[in-house]
């Protein structure tokens, strides 16, 4: 695949997919990720055909630019964007860090609406014009491929925004980006946006217009289409719809509409469909943010029918509710059952299936935990599979790990856990009574450990159905200021509980450095 700039680009029904799970999706409070977890995620946007991958926001910390300088490293087709403010500094950073790709994008951006300039900015729109034209100037001076993003666009009097885009591509922007950073536009008048900045400015010609849509009131994907039929040729997106708030427009989305509805939008991405599973997959578990059973494409539900009027309509004809096949997505069709007599070479085909590809130490690992809890349940199905191998709530590098665990319960009396723990390397014992089993394991930890993190979020479900079902344990974590996620997945409640926080707060631990303020350019 090659990407095409607006110089060499021929095809005006191509839509370049820019995928900013690495910057946006990663702003979500909790969702951050190391830089290994950036690297997986990096490649498999690569391998999949994503035009652009915007890795981060260079300034923040020295952990932003060097996972963005690492990202660039191992870039094979995709062009690598780093996000800067309006600001000199920034964009000499973004500058530095992307100049490692084989093809680089800074992508600055400036506040535009009144409401922006007012109370964020204090400016006025003289004065923005000025900052757009030094400060896109300057990009361009470092490199050839330049973004710029006019924050929260649908918010802002036409007029003045097409003097700011008409100022942009004058100063050297190859890219314009007009964002519904705050979600509030409706399709109809996303795409009269779009039509109208690029019929009334006289140089709209010399760039590709972008859409950027937050989902506050649900509608990013249908915005994101509709900024297209309106004109513009560049989407961004991100894996699962991973975002600030509600979210971005859906990746995965956006592609299979475009290529199921090619009817009635005649666009067309360079995105190989069969791979979008698998990087939902490495997103949600990298991010610990878990995709919703029902999500669109990807979720655990996309393709499974349990009502006897569609089982029957599938039975007979899979298109009577099939609108696409799961395969079309990376999702295979059938279910294998997995149980305790199956050997390493059904499991690896079985992982194959599925979209794994391990390595021998991480294989071994996997099929030791797919042996035991084939010991205990009587059926191992997919959704157990993934979640076992997807289950990343211990690592050789965590601070903090589980040893041992002893629970009491009684009705109507005294819940105690009895808990001992590795904290660098040194044993720890803890015992503490509580309301219930699950609030005792968690002051158990507390007090061995000596913090009082603040528990944002816990939530069990069942992976899969039945009384031995493993469960699915999520706990977010806030402390000091800082939020973290954790999963784990156990057929025991209790200790899929105990994992799932300590996941969170080994997280918590991961020294990321402090972010630079105002890091949201949609």
């Amino acid at each position: 695949m090659t990407t095409q700039t607006p110089d060499t680009q021929s095809n005006k029904d191509r839509v370049f997919i820019f995928d900013t799970t690495l910057r946006d999706g990663e702003q979500s409070p909790g969702a951050t990720m190391t830089l290994e977890e950036k690297l997986q995620v990096a490649e498999i946007l690569d391998d999949m055909g994503v035009d652009i991958i915007e890795a981060g926001f260079p300034i923040a910390s020295n952990g932003d630019f060097e996972a963005v300088v690492a990202v660039a490293k191992r870039a094979k087709r995709s062009v690598i964007a780093g996000l800067a403010r309006a600001i000199p500094a920034d964009i000499d950073r973004a500058g530095e860090a992307v100049r490692f790709a084989p093809r680089g994008r800074i992508h600055t951006f400036v506040s535009t609406s009144p409401i922006h300039l007012a109370h964020q900015m204090r400016k006025t729109q003289d004065e923005v014009i000025e900052i757009i034209t030094k400060t896109v100037s300057q990009a361009r001076n470092l490199i050839d491929d330049v973004e710029w993003s006019g924050m929260d666009a649908t918010r802002t009097p036409l007029d003045f925004l097409a003097r700011c885009v008409d100022t942009a591509i004058k100063a050297g922007a190859t890219t314009i980006n007009l964002p519904d950073t705050v979600g509030y536009a409706v399709p109809e008048e996303y795409a009269a946006m779009f039509r109208h900045i690029i019929n009334t400015v006289p140089n709209a010609d010399k760039a590709i217009f972008s859409t950027h849509c937050h989902n506050d009131l649900g509608l990013a994907v249908a915005n994101s289409l509709a900024g297209v039929i309106g004109g513009a040729r560049q989407i961004e997106c991100t894996i699962n719809g991973l975002g600030e708030r509600a979210g971005n427009a859906a990746l995965e989305e956006v592609v299979m509409a475009l290529r199921t509805r090619a009817d009635a939008m005649p666009y067309h991405t360079e995105i190989e469909s069969t791979h979008l599973a698998r990087a939902s997959k490495i997103v949600s578990a990298a991010s610990n943010f878990p995709v919703q059973y029902n999500k669109a494409i990807v979720g655990k539900n996309a393709f499974a029918h349990e009502s006897g009027i569609h089982q029957d309509g599938m039975l007979k004809n899979a298109q009577t509710y099939e609108i696409m096949t799961p395969e079309s997505v990376g999702i295979k069709e059938t279910t294998l059952v997995m149980g305790k007599h199956s050997g390493r070479a059904a499991f690896k085909d079985k992982l194959r299936e599925l979209g794994y590809e391990l390595g021998d130490n991480a294989f071994q690992e996997a099929f030791v935990r797919f042996k035991d809890l084939a010991d205990r349940k009587k059926h191992v199905y997919d959704a157990d599979i993934v979640a076992l191998v997807d289950d990343e709530s211990g690592s050789a590098d965590d601070r903090i790990k589980l040893v041992d665990m002893e629970v009491v319960s009684k009705t109507g009396g005294t819940h105690r856990c009895d808990m001992t723990l590795s904290i660098d390397g040194e044993t720890v014992t803890a015992s503490f009574d509580g309301t219930g089993s699950v609030d005792a394991i968690f002051n158990a930890i507390k007090q061995a450990v000596g913090k009082e993190p603040h528990l944002v979020l816990y939530a069990v479900d069942g992976v899969t159905g039945g009384t031995d079902a493993q469960a699915s344990a999520h706990v977010r974590l806030e402390m000091g200021g800082r939020i973290a996620s954790g999963n784990a997945a156990e057929p025991d409640t209790l200790v899929a509980s105990a994992r799932a926080y300590l996941n969170a707060y080994n997280r918590l631990l991961i020294d990321r450095g402090q972010a630079a303020q105002g890091a949201m350019a949609g």
